[in-house]
């Protein structure tokens, strides 16, 4: 497993875990973040800043800490 916040741009997997509270998790599986989902680093934001991921047709932005909360499986 690799936290999110640690691939590079154009790099894919699957959502395995998050490990997020309650009310985040709600959140984020209300964007598409759910375990078993392929997403795809699309870019990474300098200085710590955001990173741009896609789910399916979807683009969102992520703070670095809550990427970071994410676990992924690389796609082979």
């Amino acid at each position: 497993m690799t936290p999110l916040d640690q691939l590079k741009p154009r790099m894919r997997g699957t959502i395995h875990d998050l490990h997020v509270g309650k009310e985040l998790a709600r959140r984020m599986a209300g964007l598409g973040l759910r375990p078993g989902s392929t997403i795809e680093v699309i870019r990474r934001a300098p200085l710590n800043g955001p990173i741009q991921v896609r789910i399916g047709h979807t683009d969102l932005m992520l703070r670095r800490n809550e990427a970071a909360q994410i676990s992924i499986c690389l796609a082979v």
